[in-house]
């Protein structure tokens, strides 16, 4: 009598159980496939120019992903974001961060995402796609994929005792990631202002001071000394 064969599982299980399995890292039941933030990690979100210069300045931040609109975007998209991956908690203390580091006016270039959200899950890195799915409004790679094992919370970009250890011990705690992520965002807004580009994302928000005009008026940014 011939044994039926066990069927092949679709793409979309396949990457919630890498995911569930390997990583231990809460997932949605829908598809496409979501993680859930504020549990195993929180979000960092900016624009994808200033993350891949934050990326740059700073080689072990942990795991980032590329951030792209999906087939089922409502309306045009402003621009592709970086999500960088930090200890749960790190979305709570963003804004306290941001308005100690002189940064507050970033708010809109510079978000998060923590308890009760959710991110578009990315494929596994040996798929080498990104895990879209049919009709999903936002579509995501990895840039630094992250790894079985070393994904704990305290081997992500955090505050407080331990922070600045990181995984293999030079990841940067949250203050300095914030600090750079900050300057970055500013300095690509003031050169999407120079080219002439929209910055639509930030809505009727004014440029900040450059950091030559802050300077001189004696109200340096405290990022520019960490």
């Amino acid at each position: 009598m011939a044994r039926a064969l066990p069927r092949p599982r679709s793409p979309l299980a396949t990457v919630r159980r890498w995911y569930e399995d390997e990583l231990g890292w809460p997932t949605t039941g829908t598809e496409p496939v979501e993680l859930l933030t504020g549990v195993r990690f929180d979000v960092l979100e900016m624009p994808a120019d200033a993350g891949r210069a934050v990326l740059r300045r700073l080689p072990h931040t942990g795991p980032a992903a590329l951030l792209r609109p999906g087939r089922g975007a409502q309306r045009p998209p402003d621009r592709p974001k970086l999500l960088l991956l930090v200890a749960p908690g790190g979305a709570e203390e963003l804004p306290g961060i941001l308005e100690w580091l002189e940064w507050g006016a970033l708010a809109a270039d510079l978000t998060a995402r923590g308890a009760g959200g959710r991110m578009p899950a990315p494929a596994p890195p040996s798929q080498g796609r990104a895990s879209s799915g049919c009709g999903a409004r936002e579509a995501a790679g990895w840039v630094r994929p992250p790894r079985p094992g070393y994904e704990a919370a305290d081997s992500l970009p955090t505050t407080g005792i331990g922070a600045g250890i990181g995984d293999g011990g030079d990841a940067p705690d949250l203050v300095r990631l914030v600090s750079a992520a900050a300057t970055e965002c500013h300095r690509a807004r003031l050169e999407r202002a120079r080219n002439g580009q929209s910055d639509r994302a930030c809505g009727a928000q004014p440029l900040a001071f450059s950091n030559a005009s802050r300077m001189s008026a004696g109200t340096r940014p405290r990022s520019l000394t960490l």
